[in-house]
């Protein structure tokens, strides 16, 4: 399972070329079913290069329109390959897979609406801007950040637990990276989704005070 672009919590997003290295290697486990999650596929503020185009016999990728239309919508699309589909169906026709009339026809009406569609795009456009906005205010700090695609920037860093604590003292809240890693080195996760250029500004400047007290007391 991956997430080809706004994957949380790093913003990553696939190249052509990590497209191509990845399904070099999943030709040889053809048995592998590779689901790609493109959650908020609208928003992201990347093109699509996807797995799932690279001819693999088994595949499904997922798009929802929690992230840019409403949570409370409730609507996913599955796009996959026959044996894979064969397989959904059978499973829905065993639970529970019914969707309301009513949510079904408002996601329809929205997606085929051009006023709609210009506003998906002016918010993918503000989140990209927001996001470069906090990257380029934290290298001028000098602090490395990741944050190529979607709604979050990934700052590393030594002490998780300091950094979180600190921003809060100052009126920001951030997510330690514990929970979304397992082997990976430590970092905070910011949501810049409501986070102006000028916040960003300030943000870096109360990040960069508060890895430099948690570095004192990691190293004292």
């Amino acid at each position: 399972m991956c997430s080809p672009r706004g994957q949380s919590p790093l913003g990553a997003r696939f190249t052509p070329a990590r497209r191509d290295e990845l399904l070099a290697a999943l030709r040889d486990f053809p048995d592998v079913l590779v689901v790609e999650d493109d959650h908020n596929a609208e928003i992201t503020g990347a093109d699509a290069v996807t797995l799932a185009s690279g001819g693999l016999p088994r595949w499904a990728q997922v798009r929802t329109v929690s992230k840019h239309l409403g949570i409370d919508l409730r609507w996913a699309a599955l796009a996959c390959d026959p044996a894979t589909l064969a397989r959904h169906d059978g499973r829905m026709l065993l639970t529970s897979g019914w969707v309301s009339h009513i949510l079904q026809v408002t996601v329809a009406d929205l997606l085929a609406d051009p006023a709609v569609t210009r506003l998906v795009a002016d918010a993918s456009r503000t989140y990209t801007t927001r996001r470069d906005a906090l990257r380029a205010a934290l290298e001028e700090h000098g602090i490395a950040s990741h944050g190529a695609s979607g709604l979050n920037v990934w700052v590393p860093v030594r002490d998780e637990s300091a950094v979180v604590n600190a921003l809060r003292t100052r009126d920001w809240w951030t997510a330690a990276g514990t929970r979304f890693r397992i082997a990976s080195p430590p970092g905070v996760r910011v949501t810049t989704a409501t986070l102006t250029p000028e916040e960003s500004t300030l943000l870096a400047a109360d990040l960069a005070d508060a890895l430099a007290e948690s570095q004192a007391v990691y190293g004292g």
